[in-house]
């Protein structure tokens, strides 16, 4: 068994802090992905209507008149 010098053991130590850093930084990324993943999908589900559902459309319709409405037609 060799024993390590102080040097080396800080750079042991920041190995494997850069290590776990990295490891997490991974885990909120993924986490993250999921999370708009989700997001994503429940807006999808909201906008669209339920599957066999009456959609009623109410319109108005305008009958376009000739000439002037104020005018009077004499023969």
């Amino acid at each position: 068994m060799t024993a390590l010098t102080p040097v080396e053991r800080q750079e042991r130590r920041r190995r494997r802090r850069r290590r776990e850093l990295i490891r997490w930084g991974i885990r909120i990324g993924v986490g993250l992905l999921l999370f708009l993943f989700g997001v994503a999908l429940g807006q999808a589900l909201h906008d669209n209507p339920n599957p066999g559902s009456t959609i009623t459309l109410q319109r108005t319709l305008h009958v376009p008149t000739r000439g002037n409405p104020a005018t009077t037609v004499t023969p």
